[in-house]
């Protein structure tokens, strides 16, 4: 059985008290292991998450160069594809709620969490972070066909933006996730038929001519004296 890949985890957080606690829960867990980078100031955070990804982010939001949501937006703007989990006092939970509304995947309350609660937010948030973001590339891969679109009345090509004109079947390829398996329609596979049966008969009677003709090519002509005679 492989060993479990630890799970990278930046903290950012400028009390003592609760670093320990954190450091403490992270340390002693049996369910999962952790790599642990601690930054007391956004200052230092950034440093750290351009320094290299990281798979959850624990922050405070009120810190000594950073506070309220300002602080997770700067998280989310270097670390767009990391989880984040907010830590708040009793007297910030409703701006914690604000901050899940605006992309973190959880908020814990200081003092009101243990270690089965923050290990389980931890896992939790990460596989959700995986899911949104899934979510979000297929909606992005999502391309829909709007507007006006110029058709030839004659062959039926699509014009494009850029002025080209290109088969139904390319454009829409092009500008969809849609893909095509070709096959025929009843009313096309009858009158496909019908040409079929007829350039058939048609090859049948050029044989029959050409028969006929080679026929009376090799029959002996009657000459003149024969009439006469």
């Amino acid at each position: 059985m492989k060993p479990r890949q630890p799970i990278s985890v930046l903290v950012i957080e400028d009390d003592p008290g609760d670093l320990y606690f954190i450091r403490e829960i992270l340390s002693e867990s049996k369910a999962i292991r952790v790599e642990m980078v601690h930054s007391g100031k956004m200052s230092a955070a950034v440093k750290q998450m351009e320094a290299g990804p990281f798979d959850i982010i624990l922050t405070d939001l009120q810190l000594p160069d950073s506070t309220g949501m300002a602080t997770l937006f700067a998280v989310q703007s270097y670390a767009p594809d990391t989880p984040v989990i907010v830590l708040s006092g009793l007297l910030d939970e409703e701006l914690a709620i604000k901050a899940v509304r605006e992309g973190a995947q959880d908020y814990l309350v200081k003092g009101s969490f243990d270690g089965n609660l923050l290990i389980r937010s931890i896992l939790y948030s990460i596989e959700r972070k995986k899911l949104l973001m899934q979510l979000e590339n297929s909606l992005r891969e999502i391309k829909t066909l709007k507007g006006l679109i110029p058709i030839c009345a004659w062959c039926r090509k699509l014009r494009d933006d850029d002025g080209y004109w290109k088969l139904v079947e390319t454009y829409i390829m092009e500008h969809t996730n849609a893909a095509f398996t070709h096959g025929i329609c009843p009313e096309c596979a009858k009158k496909a038929r019908a040409e079929f049966d007829e350039h058939k008969k048609s090859r049948l009677m050029g044989n029959d001519k050409k028969k006929d003709s080679r026929s009376t090519a090799c029959r002996p002509k009657s000459s003149d004296q024969d009439s006469a005679g």
